[in-house]
């Protein structure tokens, strides 16, 4: 049987740069929404809030290891700096982000997960965008 390849729309904000962040993804199978999770970060970075919503979908993958173990995973993020960190293009100098980088690493080895990262449009992230508006707006 073939392997359902998981979509998963990432997206973080902050308002203000250090400000109120969130994270939030969106994961999809089979052209269906199967979850969808924001979080409230506090004070931090827009690029924190953004590695932050890969972590938080890795470990959301990771607790359903069973279901998805060996499954390809395609990220989608509107934010290409963090895609072509995690890609291996750009290199990382800050210190907090390498530490982030790492951490997704380690999931992705945990799940035992086939990863992939595609930068999107940020138009094209508009369910993930609306998740970290809404927890920015209820917590603010």
């Amino acid at each position: 049987m073939q392997e359902e390849v998981v979509i998963i729309h990432t997206d973080g904000g902050a308002r203000g740069n250090p400000g109120p962040s969130a994270c939030a993804f969106v994961a999809e199978v089979s052209d269906e929404i199967v979850y969808k999770k924001s979080k409230f970060l506090g004070i931090n970075t827009n690029n924190f809030a953004e590695y932050s919503a890969f972590i938080l979908a890795l470990q959301w993958l990771s607790e359903y290891s069973n279901k998805y173990n060996g499954n390809e995973v395609v990220f989608y993020s509107d934010s290409e700096l963090v895609v072509r960190q995690l890609t291996g293009v750009y290199k990382i100098k800050n210190e907090n982000l390498r530490i982030l980088n790492q951490k997704i690493n380690e999931l992705v080895k945990t799940a035992n997960l086939k990863v992939s990262y595609k930068n999107i449009l940020r138009s094209k992230n508009k369910i993930a965008d609306q998740l970290v508006n809404d927890e920015l707006d209820s917590n603010g």
